[in-house]
């Protein structure tokens, strides 16, 4: 790290400072409830108390299985990206050239260089990570949905599926948007490459996006909106209307 200036580890701190941070600020503070993770978590647990109540699921077990494919995309755009960064690696010396060339090289040193593109990686290697235990997430919760008791089953049993289906989809969400998130902060952290104050400012933009996005937003609006619309109440279907006809049928 001796090779990377004061300027830079500044620089390097606040990005992290304010990763950790929005992390720290939509999912343990209690400004959580206020934001649109909050309040599609709640509409995760309204669809699977909603589907533990049909007949049929394969609408149910499409969407979830789309959620699954495009968690499967994310994370394999995250191996692209880890592997765009050793190829980055490898051609150190030109890329520095070209830089010098146009100005924008900033007195960068091949030390220097690789050190920013390691970190870029191990950004995308959490993003991997992230995408990947999603992927198995959204796998598990299909799987509660499929052993969501049929028929008519004792409100309690039901309602505990549907809850444990619910938890492992929230839990699939939630490692989803932090892989996500990775995404998007390492949009910030390409500023370094021009400079630590570039890296800041890229950063701060970067933050200032996602506060929009979670707080302000009008994805969170109608999110929010939503819960005012009531839910109806189900009754136990009939005899009749399952086609079983009558006791005698």
């Amino acid at each position: 790290m001796n090779d990377l200036s004061i300027l830079d580890l500044a620089a390097a701190t606040v990005f992290l400072a304010a990763w950790l941070g929005f992390n720290f600020l939509v999912e343990h503070s209690p400004l959580k409830v206020r934001t649109l993770s909050y309040q599609m978590n709640l509409h995760r647990r309204r669809w699977m108390m909603e589907t533990s109540l049909r007949r049929v699921r394969i609408m149910d077990v499409g969407i979830a299985a789309g959620l699954q494919q495009g968690t499967a995309f994310f994370a394999s755009t995250s191996i692209l990206a880890i592997g765009a960064c050793f190829a980055l690696l490898t051609s150190t010396d030109s890329i520095l050239e070209i830089l010098a060339d146009i100005g924008l090289d900033g007195g960068t040193t091949p030390a220097e260089w690789e050190i920013k593109i390691l970190g870029l990686a191990l950004v995308y290697a959490y993003a991997f990570f992230k995408f990947g235990w999603a992927y198995r997430l959204f796998n598990y919760a299909t799987i509660l949905m499929g052993a969501m008791p049929d028929g008519d089953p004792p409100p309690e049993e039901g309602q505990a599926f549907a809850e444990n289906a619910a938890g492992m989809m929230v839990l699939a969400g939630q490692h989803f948007t932090r892989g996500q998130r990775a995404f998007f902060f390492s949009i910030g952290y390409l500023g370094w490459f021009f400079g630590p104050g570039i890296l800041i400012a890229s950063t701060l933009f970067v933050l200032a996006v996602l506060g929009r996005r979670q707080f302000f937003s009008r994805a969170h609006a109608l999110a929010v909106a939503g819960h005012k619309v009531p839910v109806p109440v189900r009754e136990p279907l009939s005899d009749e209307a399952r086609g079983r006809g009558g006791p005698l049928g």
